[in-house]
């Protein structure tokens, strides 16, 4: 899935791994808008060498996404996805799922450095 001229990172076999999983939840929750922005960050991860920048960036809003993050603001959208999701759905534990082990590849792949703090810093 990925051709680029650096090793690719734990993060770039997770999001191989698991790019149908994170496009459906994506989906799910943030609506098309969403699903193309997880498919401009697997293009980001196929393209840039760094993890900084951008593609941090682009993988912090999707564990933010995946985190349910956002979802307690009426006035962004995951607020309404979320609430049409069934509690008791099997779709929310896979999220869970998800958003825990994005977090652990991209911790792994930048030394310790965590989505949400990364995401942080591109907002300041």
């Amino acid at each position: 899935m990925f051709d680029i001229p650096t090793r690719p990172t734990c993060l770039h076999h997770y999001v191989e791994k698991h790019a149908e999983a994170l496009q459906n939840a994506a989906l799910l929750l943030g609506g098309r808008p969403a699903l193309k922005q997880v498919q401009s960050l697997f293009e980001t991860l196929r393209t840039e060498h760094s993890l900084h920048g951008r593609a941090g960036r682009d993988v912090s809003a999707l564990h933010d996404l995946l985190s349910l993050a956002h979802v307690h603001d009426p006035s962004r959208p995951e607020a309404a996805y979320f609430a049409a999701l069934d509690p008791a759905s099997p779709h929310v534990e896979e999220i869970c799922l998800l958003a825990d082990e994005l977090r652990e590849a991209f911790e792994e792949a930048c030394a310790g450095q965590s989505p949400r703090g990364n995401h942080e810093e591109g907002h300041k």
